[in-house]
């Protein structure tokens, strides 16, 4: 069991533990243990996105790394996969992110990057917990041994020169016109100004952050916003990124929300007719739509499964020596051109689709057919093992006997909040929301719920 990190990094409500200024000033000092040697004096790149605690975390951050002797870039607010990419191309030999992505303002996050710019594997994060837990291991700097800290003022610029080289020579956004909100998070400088410098009508929303407006009605988590806004406005595409970026909700020219399976789809296949699939393979989740696999298989792609998270999907990828993958969610990751899910690199791909093929979005979509399916999430008041509870597991298997081999039941812990996410998939709406029902309901007779309608 590990006490800190969860699927994303340490992640909790800031001020309690174990989102605290303690935990951040520890794990500063842990990564810069872990990263120092001997007549090195280890870099750490230390980005945020707009929440409000931002202000507590990234000082305590700075102050746990230059205590012992290692020296801080500062970014400022700038999307979780730029931090990652700068790590690489600042020669850093960690990078680390306060972000709870997707969640309220109130929570935050700390997630680490290493000097490859990938997330941390389970066994270095135990090396950080172990370190954080005995602060003996961690040799604290005097006099001109303390480490420096600086702030790089033109980082969005470094990373959106980047991203601008990822769009075929031969695609061109002049006319495009497009809604892109940034969900008042990290990308709210970085996205605009991306695709105005390369050509685009851009109407941008969710660009004002104020401390405690990431993700409110905005964003990914509300991406109906975005389709009103894209029928009003007669736009190609919207864009709906969540707060730190790293993923994307599209919606289409007529106002269709298009998902992360479909985004796998349809780049899948053109990924393959230009040979650029590796191993005819894509990687998701178990999360991931049948109608996922059926639009792969039609077109001779496999698809490999993971446990739910980018993270796991990005381990499968590097070990299976695959290119691309990603979640429903809207977290695709492109190997060949960044070692996390990034929002805007899928959003370039999805361009230079639709403009090489001269197709519209709600048409490139379509080649996947989504089987019915229902994700609700609840809050619990404990996380017991999911198969130690009787009602939940008996209910489970008499849906998993009525669905057959035509539907599939995924139930999981939420790996950042205290909440479990239950998923069916079947032939009938009626059917799915009637399981889902009652195995909410048996939820709340095992663990009891916090909020018995949240969902």
């Amino acid at each position: 069991m590990r006490r800190y990190f969860g699927t994303d990094g340490i992640r909790g409500r800031a001020n309690d533990d174990p989102m605290t200024v303690e935990t951040a000033l520890r794990l500063g000092r842990a990564v810069a243990t872990l990263y120092s040697k001997p007549g090195h004096r280890a870099r750490i790149l230390v980005g945020k996105d707009t929440r409000l605690s931002g202000y507590m975390f990234e000082p305590a951050l700075v102050a746990g790394i230059t205590s012992t002797g290692a020296d801080v870039i500062a970014t400022g607010p700038l999307p979780t996969p730029g931090i990652a990419f700068l790590t690489t191309s600042m020669r850093c030999d960690a990078g680390i992110v306060i972000s709870a992505s997707h969640n309220p303002f109130e929570d935050n996050g700390l997630k680490v990057f290493g000097s490859d710019g990938f997330k941390l594997p389970d066994e270095k994060e135990h090396e950080l917990e172990a370190t954080m837990d005995n602060p003996a291991r961690c040799k604290l700097a005097h006099g001109t041994d303390l480490g420096r800290a600086r702030r790089i003022e033109d980082a969005n610029g470094r990373y959106v020169t980047h991203l601008k080289t990822l769009l075929r020579p031969e695609v061109d956004l002049e006319g495009v016109k497009m809604v892109v909100d940034c969900a008042n998070g990290a990308a709210y400088k970085a996205a605009p100004l991306l695709f105005t410098e390369l050509g685009a009508s851009v109407i941008a929303t969710g660009v004002s952050p104020d401390g405690t407006n990431i993700n409110r009605d905005c964003g990914s988590m509300h991406p109906s916003h975005v389709a009103e806004r894209v029928l009003a406005t007669g736009a190609q595409l919207g864009i709906a990124l969540d707060g730190d970026a790293d993923r994307l909700i599209l919606i289409d020219e007529k106002g269709q929300e298009v998902d992360g399976d479909a985004v796998l789809a349809m780049c899948a296949l053109e990924m393959k007719s230009r040979d650029r699939l590796a191993h005819n393979t894509v990687v998701a989740t178990i999360m991931s739509n049948v109608g996922l696999q059926r639009a792969l298989s039609s077109a001779g792609i496999r698809l490999e499964r993971t446990g739910v998270g980018d993270r796991y999907v990005v381990q499968r990828m590097r070990e299976g020596g695959f290119t691309f993958g990603g979640e429903q969610s809207g977290h695709l990751i492109f190997l060949d051109h960044a070692t996390t899910g990034d929002g805007l690199v899928a959003a370039l791909q999805v361009l230079n689709v639709m403009l090489s093929q001269g197709r519209p979005l709600s048409e490139l979509a379509a080649v996947m057919q989504r089987s019915p399916q229902l994700l609700r999430s609840y809050r619990v008041r404990s996380r017991p093992p999911l198969d130690s509870l009787p009602t939940l597991v008996q209910r489970t298997r008499e849906a998993e006997r009525q669905l057959g081999d035509d539907g599939r039941v995924v139930l999981r812990y939420s790996g950042t909040e205290p909440k479990v996410r239950i998923m069916v998939e079947g032939p009938d709406e009626a059917i799915i929301a009637d399981i889902v029902h009652r195995l909410a309901e048996a939820l709340a007779t095992d663990v009891g719920l916090d909020d018995p309608g949240s969902h």
